[in-house]
């Protein structure tokens, strides 16, 4: 079985998601370009039914109104420490798909990044509803990308069906939260296991020199290998 990429997956409603970008983007730049983005978010009741349909379950549980005061203060303290400005955003009536699959758009116009980078800056800088479409359209215009084609991804039923991909690949991983990070058997879940997990692609990215001994006296290379576990080429994220 060929190995899964080194990935992480990211809410645009989350603001460790959020945070996590941040650190990502900043602070492990190499890291941001060598492993995969992929969307989480809670599916509304279309999405619902077309995952239903496809036999997938995602563990989304509600939270509770003491984890929501909790979450509260203390993502106001994480970006205080990390020196960052937010407000927090008011959502009336909140529609994941809407941002989440416009996301998928900007993406196949090789913008996804630049996207997620406007939506988060919208919703957790300028605390800005990113369920409205016209939130999407004036991204678009930010961008130069279609700003119809943003604010309408959740009406087209191709984009569906790549939404419901996304979510299939969220089941397949086993991911129960954001931000979630894999890589090969290794899981990491939630900021503050973001150092791990750059530890990790690091880790296996870095190239192994060996150098032959001063005293060696002909011994196969194939037998000159590092000490401890190296890993292996099986198995999957």
């Amino acid at each position: 079985m060929a190995v899964k990429p080194p990935r992480w997956y990211f809410s645009l409603r989350s603001p460790y998601s959020w945070l996590a970008y941040r650190e990502l983007t900043e602070n492990a730049p190499d890291v941001a370009d060598a492993i995969e983005w992929r969307p989480y978010w809670e599916p509304d009741e279309v999405s619902e039914g077309l995952l239903a349909d496809a036999g997938i379950h995602l563990p989304y549980v509600a939270m509770s109104k003491e984890k929501h005061f909790y979450i509260l203060q203390d993502v106001k303290r994480a970006a205080i420490e990390r020196g960052l400005r937010m407000v927090w955003p008011i959502d009336t009536a909140p529609n994941w798909d809407i941002s989440h699959l416009a996301y998928l758009v900007a993406e196949d116009a090789g913008r996804g990044r630049d996207f997620i980078d406007a939506v988060y800056r919208a919703r957790w800088e300028n605390g800005v509803d990113i369920s409205e479409r016209a939130t999407m359209a004036a991204i678009g215009h930010e961008l130069g990308l279609d700003p119809d084609a943003l604010a309408g991804a959740a009406d087209d039923p191709r984009i569906r069906r790549r939404g419901i991909e996304a979510l299939r690949a969220v089941d397949r991983d086993g991911v129960f939260g954001v931000p979630f990070f894999i890589h090969r058997h290794d899981k990491f879940w939630g900021l503050d296991r973001l150092s791990g997990f750059v530890a990790s692609v690091r880790a296996k990215t870095r190239t192994v020199v060996i150098e032959r001994p001063e005293n060696d006296r002909g011994i196969e290379p194939a037998l000159l290998v590092p000490a401890g576990d190296a890993g292996h080429a099986g198995g999957c994220g």
